[in-house]
């Protein structure tokens, strides 16, 4: 059994600038309370803000799950970008992203876009979309479990690609790390603040809801889910958009999982891995 008593889930953006709006934070507290959104500080959330919320509650018996990739893969091709001189293990890696990037806001479509575009698909100009197409080994794991195949971080076209926000996140890792652990690079710890990969379509599907078809957007589709997760109807929304819905729904989702010990030993996931590629949260 681990100590926390308070659950957090971020829907995340990598979009350039510095306000976004895909950003949402959720936060609910043990027992069967809804999840609520947390105002931003001044009118929409920065990635900075984000982090400066979290660093805040570093001592805190908080869970916080970001929804991105948290490392890109390396154990099937041995590198995080095959031919480049850059580190293999992901806490060095975040700081080989922070350190090339000069994005506003702890962006980095300069990486993707500039220092490392051949490693990343953004049209039929770059060849074929499959030969970008590669995966961690908790992403192949799901998969192969059912889960549909995740879009991989050198896959940064369309609406569904994470590239730029895992790439952003990474640069939000790597400042985040001075202040609390992230698992599974770091063991859990026994008090404090943790910070843990989440995907939000795996709470969606623990909701009942199908694939092709989780996202919310009304009030009674939003507390039918929440009943599933155990939780109380939610306070009413502004409005139902997916980025505050995802948030909400994933955080009574991590608050009622958190004590599930096959989320935080998957029986696939080798200290190679963990410290490489990591690990999302919900996958065993």
């Amino acid at each position: 059994m681990n100590h926390f008593r308070r659950f957090a889930v971020i829907d995340w953006s990598g979009a350039k600038g510095a306000r976004h709006k895909g950003i949402a934070l959720a936060l609910c507290e043990a027992g069967s309370a809804a999840p609520v959104l947390v105002e931003p500080p001044t009118g929409t959330w920065s990635r900075t803000a984000i982090a400066e919320w979290i660093e805040a509650r570093a001592h805190e018996p908080l869970l916080v799950g970001f929804d991105f990739s948290f490392a890109p893969p390396c154990i099937e091709r041995g590198s995080y970008l095959p031919g480049e001189d850059v580190p293999t293990h992901a806490s060095d890696f975040w700081a080989y992203v922070e350190d090339a990037c000069d994005d506003a806001d702890l962006g980095a479509a300069s990486l993707l876009e500039v220092r490392h575009r051949r490693h990343f698909y953004f049209g039929a100009a770059d060849g074929h979309k499959a030969d970008f197409m590669h995966l961690r080994r908790c992403e192949a794991e799901y998969n192969a479990g059912g889960g549909g195949k995740p879009s991989t971080v050198y896959d940064a076209i369309g609406a569904a690609q994470v590239a730029k926000a895992s790439f952003a996140g990474m640069r939000t890792l790597h400042r985040l790390h001075a202040a609390l652990p992230i698992w599974p690079f770091d063991p859990l710890p026994k008090s404090g603040a943790t910070v843990i990969e989440i995907y939000t379509a795996i709470a969606a599907r623990a909701a009942g809801l199908r694939k092709g078809r989780s996202k919310i957007r009304t009030a009674d589709a939003l507390d039918a889910a929440l009943v599933a997760m155990g939780s109380a109807p939610h306070r009413p929304l502004p409005r139902y958009d997916d980025h505050a819905t995802d948030a909400i729904l994933t955080a009574a989702w991590l608050r009622m999982q958190a004590q599930n010990a096959l989320f935080w030993e998957p029986e696939k996931m080798t200290a190679e891995i963990a410290h490489r590629e990591g690990w999302t949260f919900g996958v065993a």
